[in-house]
Order: C-alpha cells, then sequence, then structure tokens
C-alpha cells in the first residue's frame, strides 16, 4: 500500500456515488426519510408565516378600535340588563367616534315560510337595530339596502350573510320574504361576512320600531358596538363600563373584536412549534435511516473496500467515500424537502387565498440540517469501513 496515494477531487464523486447508482430504491428511500423531515419544517414555517401575514393584513384592514359592550352578570347570577341610556352615555365618552346599539330579541324566530315549524329556526337570530350598526362596523351590502329612518318603521329585515346562506337567499331581486314573529318581512338587504361580528352575520336585522310593536323590545340594549379613536382605544375600553352603567359598572363586559385574531397568531406559533418538533422527529428518523443504510452497504462491499485498500487506498480515502456518499443523501433528501415544503405552502395559501410566504431562513436551515444529517449519519459508518483490514476484508465472501 502507498501511503502517498491521492484520490483526485474529480474521482471522488464518482467512486462515492457507486453504491447509489447500483441500489436506486435504497438511496431513494434514504432520501425520502430525510425529505419528510425537512418537508415538514419547510411548510411548517412557511404556512404559519402565511396565515400570520393573512390575520395581520386582516387586523390592519379591519382596524383594533372596535369595542363591543355587553350585559354582564348581577351578583345574584342572572344576566344583568344595559341601561336604556347607556347608547347616549357611551356616545358622550370622550375618544368615542361611533356607536351602534343592538339588541337581540330572544321570543323571536326566523323562518323562510310560515308553513316551517317552530322548532326549525335554524339557530339564527333577530337582533334589533338601526342604520348606524353599518357604519360603525365598516359593514357593507352584498344586495339592496340597509334599514334607515323610514324602512325602520316597516316590517323590513336585512339579513347577514350566514343567515341568507341558511334561508336560500341570494339576491332581494324578487321581493323576497321571511316569516318573522307570525308576520312576512320583507328582505330589503344581505350583508357581506362581518369578520368583527360573527353574531350579526347568523342574524335578521329588524329596526327599533318593529321591535317594539311585533317583539314587545323595551328599550334595553344588549350589545353596544363603539368605534374609539385608535390611539385611545385601551382608555376607552377602560371608561366604558361606568360610561354604559355608572351605578353598576361590574354587571358590564367590554371587548375588543379584534384581539380575538391576535390571539390566533400566538395559537398558530404554538401549534408551528408542535409541528417543528414532529418535523424534527422525521429528521432523526430520516439520518438513522442513512445510517442504517450506510452501516450495511459498507457490510455488503467488503470486498470492494478490500480490494480498494489492497491496490493503495488509503484509509481515509475509504472514509471520503462513504462519507461523501452519506452527503449526498442527505443534500437529495434536503432539496427534495424544501420543494415538497414549498408546494405544500403554495397549494394550502392558494386554496384559503393567502400570500404563500416561505422565510429564507426555513430553506437555508433545512439544507443546512439535512446536510449536517447526511455527515453525522455516514461518519460512524465512514470509520468502520476505513478500519477494515485489507486481508480482512478479501478474506470475507
Amino acid at each position: 500500500m502507498n501511503p502517498y496515494s491521492k484520490l483526485r477531487a474529480a474521482d471522488l464523486l464518482p467512486v462515492a456515488t457507486v453504491g447509489l447508482r447500483n441500489r436506486p430504491a435504497r438511496a431513494a428511500l434514504s432520501v425520502l426519510g430525510v425529505a419528510i423531515g425537512i418537508a415538514a419544517v419547510v411548510a411548517v414555517l412557511g404556512i404559519t408565516r402565511s396565515s400570520q401575514a393573512d390575520v395581520l393584513a386582516r387586523i390592519d384592514r379591519l382596524g383594533t378600535n372596535l369595542l363591543t359592550v355587553v350585559n354582564g352578570r348581577a351578583i345574584g347570577g342572572q344576566e344583568a340588563q344595559l341601561p336604556q341610556t347607556a347608547p347616549a352615555s357611551i356616545a358622550r365618552t370622550e375618544a368615542v367616534l361611533a356607536t351602534a346599539p343592538t339588541a337581540e330579541l330572544d321570543r323571536a324566530a326566523v323562518y323562510r315560510s310560515d308553513r316551517m315549524p317552530a322548532y326549525s329556526g335554524g339557530g339564527l337570530a333577530v337582533r334589533a337595530c338601526d342604520e348606524r350598526l353599518l357604519s360603525t362596523l365598516d359593514a357593507t351590502l352584498a344586495h339592496g339596502a340597509f334599514l334607515n329612518a323610514a324602512t325602520s318603521r316597516y316590517p323590513a329585515a336585512v339579513l347577514g350573510y350566514e343567515a341568507a346562506r341558511a334561508l336560500g337567499i341570494g339576491t332581494v331581486t324578487g321581493e323576497p320574504r321571511i316569516w318573522l314573529g307570525g308576520r312576512w318581512y320583507a328582505v330589503i338587504g344581505i350583508l357581506h361576512p362581518v369578520e368583527l361580528a360573527p353574531e350579526i352575520d347568523r342574524a335578521a336585522l329588524i329596526g327599533f320600531e318593529m321591535a317594539a310593536e311585533d317583539f314587545r323590545y323595551d328599550g334595553h340594549p344588549s350589545r353596544i358596538y363603539v368605534r374609539a379613536d385608535t390611539a385611545s382605544t385601551a382608555e376607552v375600553a377602560r371608561m366604558l363600563p361606568r360610561a354604559t352603567d355608572p351605578e353598576s359598572p361590574g354587571q358590564v363586559d367590554v371587548s375588543r373584536p379584534s384581539d380575538a385574531l391576535s390571539a390566533r397568531l400566538v395559537v398558530g406559533d404554538t401549534i408551528s412549534a408542535l409541528f417543528l418538533g414532529l418535523g424534527a422527529v422525521g429528521l432523526l428518523i430520516g439520518g438513522i435511516g442513512i445510517a442504517n443504510v450506510m452501516i450495511i452497504s459498507v457490510l455488503e462491499r467488503r470486498n470492494e473496500i478490500g480490494l480498494r485498500r489492497a491496490l493503495g487506498a488509503a484509509r481515509r480515502h475509504v472514509a471520503a467515500q462513504f462519507v461523501v456518499e452519506s452527503l449526498l443523501l442527505g443534500t437529495a433528501g434536503g432539496a427534495a424537502g424544501v420543494l415538497l415544503g414549498a408546494l405544500a405552502t403554495y397549494l394550502l395559501a392558494y386554496q384559503r387565498g393567502w400570500q404563500p410566504l416561505i422565510p429564507p431562513l426555513a430553506v437555508g436551515a433545512g439544507l443546512v440540517a439535512a446536510i449536517t444529517i447526511g455527515a453525522v449519519a455516514g461518519l460512524y459508518p465512514a470509520l468502520r469501513a476505513a478500519r477494515l483490514a485489507p486481508t480482512d476484508a478479501l478474506r470475507t465472501s
């Protein structure tokens, strides 16, 4: 054996790929193990970033200055009532830009026909409101018109998006009607989805005058929407309980609907951490798979190793051959995983209507992790191959 023998870099790659070319199915399965782990990491980071960007864009579009005031619980546990004077008191509060009182009419139900049985209301609510609701919520009409001072005095209703779908009403053309409170109401409008007030989506909206006439509405609102100056939203939220009910502010609940969207960012981070952990487990399994394949390859190729050593190959040449082979498996798995993860991100983003975003860090970290896994997984088999004596290797048939 010549201690001064050399293995040129140009010869190393063909030598290292002999095992891969001779056993393509085994190599493909090894690559797949790493690819699954990398794809999971890239897809989780890409989908999370795309989802969070969509949530942030929606928060920016919808605004964070909408507050809701609802009736809380009295000391005895029963449901409290908001005072009749609450809307006017809130409107006079500093930094309040707009208010819109509403009242859910508990004993009212919505039906498409007067022939429907009383128990088949479909979970739709009836809410009393006035024309301020549309502007306060920044809601928009899909069809028709909203309630105004004139139509509020007549049996006219505006349907939320989900309510219209449940009732099978897609347009106001043809003057559709609904059976509400024992009489027919004309549907004059249908709303687009109101993201910050989903309770409006599943409601039929009528005027306060008709609520008093048909459902004995007593003037106590059950929910008041408040638009505040954006810079003073937190301060307004602290003042609203006392402005709503000076005598019992503890019986008033104030919330900010956009907080529910913001909470999704935290939940998304938690879920991402879980799936990243699963991706790491997948990478570990892929690495173990490569190590197993390389060890078996060493055992199967003892004669080849012995012959190369007898012809003058140094231990480092044999070790380099198997390390490079393992690196190629890891690199191929990393590249395939990045492509699969990116594809999964783009497909889901397209389905959900998000802008697909794949962090460059995810791509770079995925490739580095795959290459590292390949190198580490191939190190022990490479050292084992390098320690084989030529005589022992050639003696084994």
